[in-house]
């Protein structure tokens, strides 16, 4: 049986706290939990150590980091090989400015999230770097005017 299958009701509700709070203390969320916190501290471990857990982060305002303009980046490539897209992946994962990129199904290759300053950071991002990527044809850019919801928490 795998790990997936044993997780019980008190792995749930730690991995849900630890998505909303990664702050808490051990302390907190083993009461939070009822649980010891032994108890609490070991599951954690054993959440972590089987991959549940990837690693803790702090979300910045990105407005405060001069990152406030959100754009999405549908991206054609000029041949769908192997090769080709080894190195675009590739390139992606190098560009800073790059949060997210994702090989999809469809009428495009991949989408790509990007955070810029503004308008003009984002015309030299995508003249400087994007286009520039190995393989890039043709790109079609969507400027977000407001975030409905932005999450990274995954319903457990």
């Amino acid at each position: 049986m795998s790990y997936i299958e044993r997780l019980d009701d008190t792995d749930r509700r730690l991995l849900r706290l630890l998505q909303a709070e990664g702050r808490i203390s051990n302390q907190e969320l083993a009461e939070r939990c009822h649980l010891s916190p032994s108890a609490c501290s070991d599951r954690v471990r054993r959440l972590r150590e089987s991959g549940f857990i990837r690693g803790f982060s702090a979300v910045l305002d990105p407005q405060k980091v001069d990152r406030a303009l959100l754009i999405f980046v549908e991206v054609v490539l000029d041949r769908t090989t192997g090769d080709v897209f080894d190195a675009f992946a590739e390139a992606a994962r190098r560009a800073p400015d790059v949060l997210e990129c994702h090989m999809v199904a469809g009428g495009f290759d991949y989408l790509i999230k990007a955070r810029v300053k503004d308008m003009v950071a984002y015309r030299t991002f995508l003249g400087d770097v994007l286009v520039q990527m190995p393989g890039v044809r043709e790109t079609r850019t969507y400027a977000v005017l407001e975030e409905v919801k932005s999450t990274g928490q995954l319903p457990v």
